[in-house]
C-alpha cells in the first residue's frame, strides 16, 4: 500500500494515471506540471510519483526530451487499455487539472518574448500577443538593463491581455 486517504494505493494505479494524464496532452509538459497533475489524488506520494516516471521511462510508455515528458505508442496502446481502471473520481479530478494546464498551455502558447543586447549594455525586448492566427499587438520597448529586460518579459507574460486592454482603451479613449 502506497496511500493511506485516497483511492490510488499501487504503483500500477500510479503508472496508469501517469499515462491516463499524457495521454490527454497535445504537447510534451515539464516534470513538476506532469507532478502537479498526477498529485491529484491523495494516494498518491511524490516519491512513488516519481519511480513510476522513472520506471515507465525504462519501459519506454513515455520518453523525455529536452526535460519534457511525453507518451509513446506503447504507452498510449496500454493507457487506452488500462485507465478504466482508475476510479472515476481519480479520473474526474486528473481530467479537471488537465483542461486547467492545457488552458495555460494555449495561453503561453499565444505569447511570445525575446530580448536582444545592445552594443551600449542596455536590451530590446520585443512582446507579442497572438489570437491564434496572426499578432494582435506586438512592440519593441527599450530596457536599460538585463534586470529591467527580464521584468518586462515577466510582466508581460502575466498580463498581455491587460496590456492589451490598457493600449486599446488608452489609444479609443
Amino acid at each position: 500500500m502506497y496511500g493511506n486517504f485516497g483511492f490510488i494505493h499501487e504503483k500500477i494505479e500510479i503508472k496508469i494515471l501517469i499515462l491516463f494524464i499524457l495521454r490527454r496532452l497535445p504537447e510534451p509538459i515539464p516534470f513538476y506540471t506532469l507532478a502537479e497533475l498526477a498529485l491529484c489524488d491523495d494516494g498518491v506520494s511524490y516519491f512513488d510519483f516519481t519511480e513510476c516516471v522513472s520506471e515507465l521511462i525504462k519501459t519506454e510508455h513515455i520518453k523525455m526530451d529536452e526535460s519534457k515528458y511525453s507518451i509513446t505508442d506503447k504507452g498510449v496502446r496500454n493507457g487506452e487499455i488500462t485507465e478504466n481502471n482508475l476510479p472515476y473520481s481519480v479520473r474526474d479530478k486528473a481530467e479537471g487539472k488537465i483542461s486547467v494546464a492545457r488552458i495555460a498551455e494555449i495561453r503561453n502558447a499565444l505569447i511570445t518574448t525575446s530580448r536582444r543586447a545592445e552594443p551600449d549594455g542596455s536590451y530590446t525586448v520585443n512582446l507579442a500577443l497572438s489570437d491564434g492566427v496572426g499578432d494582435i499587438v506586438s512592440m519593441e520597448l527599450y530596457a536599460a538593463n538585463e534586470k529591467q529586460a527580464s521584468g518586462l518579459e515577466k510582466g508581460f507574460r502575466r498580463n498581455a491581455e491587460g496590456v492589451y486592454k490598457a493600449l486599446i482603451e488608452k489609444m479609443l479613449g
